[in-house]
């Protein structure tokens, strides 16, 4: 290898050929072919930065922009008047208002306006959840911008603002914003503003990443916990390093329900409200994706056969952790809290506490779906599950990790085998969800009675020479193992089928299916919701908490 030696003030050319010339090595074909070029050449700091920048900022520079010389700091003060905002909640072209992202608007400049409301949301089917959001929905929108970009921000308080349908909300109160991805004074720009008020601030975009944003008054906690939370990207720059053929956001948080002690309903449905005992216990009742229990399962993010995936994922918390996998590939690339600068390659998993984020990029393999959980699967049952839909055949059945088969029966007895079924039958068998290994279940009550039932539950390596457990054999050729289970736990499945072929109203054969009115719990009411530990605020004599 040959040392050039380059006159005294060349070393920024020197940076500039040694990008060119690694650009050259051994190239990725991911790898956008104009990305070291454009970091490169956008190493010189602007005019408004500091004089002639080191080598070593210069290279900083080229790689992430880095370099304190090229940053902003500093905005004027943040203005908070009386004129109320009556239009739209969110307005700005830096905004996407679902999970598939908009490309980045080139725009140096984002106007960016996100009011608050109080608003009734649909938690998940038939749970309505009184909730405080910005932009009038939750999570908010995602903000997209790049470093250097100015983030103009307005907010109008909005809570005492009547929104559609019952008013059933919580009273009008003091609210605010944080921005992670900023770097002011939070006594200025972070302030409290009463309803009926208006904020307006600035701020440079300085580090490229995927940022919460969030109201920041106290008590911050009961505000995160009700729905005032959004994501930020900030790009790099000069882009990613890499080309991909969908982006995505997801957003995981964490709800903590009770039912509304004066029984209001919203649209026949009962109210649920803010649990505070469960807050500060770090027990919440619902952990998702997007807002929405199972969300993403009900609407899948498309994706096809052989396509690059880039998925912006941020844990919100309020307090717990979460393991994000996708079933079926491997994370070629992971960025930790968004910023190609901190790269791991190959990664099964990404761990993240509260308020922290990453962007991971993967290949899609084959056809088929693809469930994304968060791997704590105590998470996952309470609704941190999504699918990536790739083109799986028409009428397959989707990736299970974690769906239940129906929703919990309100008979103690049929709830406690669902939950058992769950864990030692759903990989065989469904109800009303077709057949797996075995029989779909669906309306097996009415085809065998309880004694028969009973039998076969309890001893089925004895049944070999019944004539249906013969039939059963040769169409799936697996046998029925036994489970070991007591006389006591074969009454509870009787039950469980008895109230699943009276109650599920199947719709296709997708999980989970629905039951008849006033039959089923929330997820909320399951053993799959976190428990109170004992002693802890709010259980009574030193028992879990319990919903009523």
């Amino acid at each position: 290898m040959t040392i050039v030696r380059l006159p005294h003030g060349c070393a920024s050319l020197g940076v500039l050929l040694l990008a060119l010339a690694l650009a050259g090595c051994g190239k990725d074909p991911q790898t956008a072919p104009a990305a070291a070029v454009s970091a490169a050449s956008s190493a010189a700091p602007p005019s408004s930065a500091a004089p002639a920048a080191s080598a070593a900022s210069a290279a900083s520079a080229a790689g992430a922009g880095h370099d304190m010389a090229g940053m902003t700091f500093g905005a004027p003060p943040a203005t908070v008047t009386a004129e109320r905002h009556t239009g739209t909640f969110a307005l700005g072209s830096a905004l996407s208002m679902e999970a598939a992202l908009k490309p980045l608007d080139p725009a140096p400049v984002k106007e960016v306006r996100l009011d608050t409301t109080h608003k009734i949301i649909e938690l998940a089917p038939g749970v309505k959840f009184s909730a405080w959001t910005f932009g009038d929905q939750v999570p908010g929108p995602v903000v997209r911008a790049r470093v250097g970009d100015r983030i103009r921000f307005t907010m109008t308080n909005r809570s005492d603002e009547a929104m559609p349908g019952p008013r059933l909300t919580a009273a009008p109160m003091m609210h605010s914003m944080d921005f992670h991805s900023a770097m002011v004074a939070p006594n200025d720009k972070y302030r409290s503003i009463a309803p009926g008020q208006t904020i307006s601030f600035e701020f440079t975009a300085n580090y490229p990443g995927v940022f919460m944003y969030h109201c920041g008054t106290p008590m911050v906690l009961e505000h995160i916990a009700s729905g005032m939370y959004g994501m930020m990207i900030v790009e790099p720059k000069a882009g990613y390093p890499t080309r991909v053929d969908r982006e995505y956001a997801v957003v995981q948080s964490e709800f903590y329900t009770r039912p509304d002690p004066d029984k209001r309903k919203v649209d026949g449905q009962p109210l649920y409200l803010l649990d505070l005992a469960r807050v500060r216990s770090k027990a919440p009742t619902y952990t998702v994706f997007n807002g929405r229990y199972n969300g993403l399962v009900e609407n899948p993010l498309p994706a096809k056969p052989g396509e690059r995936v880039r998925l912006f994922v941020l844990n919100v918390g309020p307090s717990n952790t979460s393991s994000f996998h996708v079933v079926g590939t491997i994370f070629d690339r992971v960025w930790i809290d968004g910023n190609p600068d901190n790269q791991f390659r190959g990664m099964q998993t990404v761990l993240l506490g509260s308020s922290s984020a990453a962007i991971v990029e993967f290949f899609v393999p084959e056809a088929g779906n693809y469930a994304m959980v968060d791997h704590h699967f105590a998470n996952a049952s309470q609704g941190a599950i999504g699918v990536i839909a790739a083109g799986a055949a028409p009428g397959s059945d989707p990736e299970h990790h974690n769906i239940p088969s129906t929703g919990a029966p309100t008979d103690p007895a049929a709830q406690r085998a669902k939950l058992a079924f769950e864990s030692k039958c759903l990989a065989c068998h469904t109800i009303a969800g077709g057949d797996r290994l075995g029989p779909d279940l669906f309306g097996v009550t009415k085809r065998r009675d309880a004694a028969w039932l009973a039998k076969w539950l309890k001893a089925p390596e004895q049944m070999m020479s019944d004539p249906v457990v013969k039939g059963m054999l040769d169409k799936y050729k697996v046998p029925m193992p036994n489970q070991g289970l007591s006389d006591a736990e074969v009454k509870d499945y009787v039950a469980y089928f008895k109230w699943a072929d009276a109650n599920v109203q199947p719709q296709g054969t997708r999980q989970p299916q629905p039951a008849s009115p006033g039959t089923t719990l929330p997820p909320s009411q399951t053993q799959s919701a976190t428990p109170m530990q004992p002693g802890a605020a709010g259980a009574q004599g030193g028992k879990p908490m319990e919903h009523k």
